[in-house]
């Protein structure tokens, strides 16, 4: 019985080590240690996915107690997995005496490159992205990386997927701004939290086939036990950036669902060239929540549902809007409630202007249902600057707690 036993370890061993052998690697089997220095372990890995790019082998990035110390410039080519070990981590993973992250980490001092970027068929799942020379406290001393992870601009990419990463320092996560002569195509985005101090967390340009974002979060509590809550005044100075924490152009059905931002000037950014869905978000401490633009009538179209909107900063109060719609197309809004009110972690107006501000000359139309509307100063929930505006507002309720229904044309 015991050799047994015996033998059924021993294969399950032989079967594990074959396994590793043909479809994944350690980075540590390409002398990415976190005793090597950061371009040396830059080297490296781009050696190991050189390796695993022909087969489309995956890369492990084997847990350790110190992060790997690591140069940007990295170059993930086709077909290559880069993998660790975490699930999304807001709080961040804790070393027990020292204030920095464990696990799948790297360390980012690269001030000149983009960290990685991705081409088609890759992966990056599990990661965390240290920044360790990043100011948590000194809006003067803000360091603009280049972004973490970028799309290639010189090849075609299609079918990425980015999961469970986390990102601590960053100044902006991820750039997906592509160019017409190179689109982006199928880019999955899933389970990724930060704080960008551009403002900006995922940008997305020329991205054509359903992208899809799905459950990321924005908070600049992000590294609270590994080195503190961002400061405010921090935080003041990313929403003077105005910027948006999402931006979508030129993309077509962008599928986009449980969204959550906090403390960037605006929220998300539908641009004039998109279409698609946004459900189940919450945009809290913006100045807008929602800019929605439209260049032509016939799919410049937005559905937005189940969603709130917290718009109480930014600047003086006139300007602060739950949602802009401009442009063309259509724009269906069905419950989604604003509100404002003060919050400790920034410099707030506990009220907004109104619930929705529509500007342009052009016709666009909007449907709103369900929603409802607090803290304005407006007398009306509705700011209308655009006489061909067509707008049809069924089941909501107003500052009073009134039954607002109205159409407007």
């Amino acid at each position: 019985m015991k050799n047994l036993k015996f033998l059924l370890v021993l294969m399950l061993l032989l079967s594990t080590c074959q396994q590793n052998a043909s479809g994944q690697k350690s980075i540590r089997d390409f002398d990415v240690r976190p005793e090597n220095s950061p371009d040396l372990n830059r080297i490296n890995l781009q050696m190991a996915i050189d390796w695993a790019s022909s087969g489309g082998k995956a890369l492990f990035v084997e847990p350790s107690e110190i992060p790997y110390p690591i140069n940007g410039g990295i170059i993930l080519k086709e077909n290559v997995s880069l993998i660790g070990v975490h699930g999304p981590t807001p709080r961040g993973t804790v070393h027990q005496t020292l204030k920095q992250p464990v696990g799948s980490v790297f360390k980012i001092t690269d001030e000149k490159n983009a960290f990685i970027t991705v081409e088609t068929g890759t992966q990056i799942k599990g990661i965390q992205f240290w920044y360790p020379n990043q100011t948590l406290k000194e809006p003067s001393k803000i360091i603009e990386y280049p972004p973490t992870v970028k799309v290639s601009t010189t090849s075609r990419t299609q079918g990425v997927f980015l999961s469970c990463l986390t990102f601590y320092g960053e100044y902006l996560a991820f750039d997906f701004n592509a160019s017409r002569d190179y689109p982006c195509e199928l880019m999955v985005f899933e389970h990724c939290y930060g704080y960008p101090l551009s403002g900006e967390f995922i940008r997305m340009n020329y991205c054509y086939d359903v992208p899809r974002i799905l459950h990321c979060h924005v908070n600049p509590a992000i590294q609270r036990f590994i080195g503190g809550q961002i400061h405010r005044d921090v935080v003041d100075e990313v929403i003077r950036n105005k910027t948006y924490a999402y931006t979508i152009n030129n993309t077509d059905n962008a599928q986009l669902i449980d969204l959550f931002t906090f403390g960037t000037y605006g929220g998300i950014l539908l641009d004039a060239e998109s279409y698609g869905q946004l459900t189940n978000f919450n945009f809290d401490c913006v100045a807008v929540g929602i800019l929605k633009r439209g260049s032509n009538t016939k799919n410049r179209n937005w559905q937005i549902a189940q969603g709130s909107i917290i718009a109480n900063t930014g600047e003086q109060v006139e300007n602060i809007h739950p949602i802009i719609i401009e442009g063309q197309g259509h724009t269906s809004l069905s419950n989604v409630e604003a509100f404002s009110g003060g919050n400790g972690a920034l410099s707030t107006i506990p009220m907004s202007c109104d619930y929705l501000l529509v500007r342009g000359d052009k016709k666009l139309t909007v449907s709103i249902w369900g929603a409802r509307m607090r803290n304005y100063i407006s007398d009306s929930p509705i700011t209308v600057e655009n006489d061909n505006a067509v707008i049809q507002i069924v089941g909501c309720f107003d500052k009073d707690e009134k039954i607002y229904n109205e159409i407007i044309k």
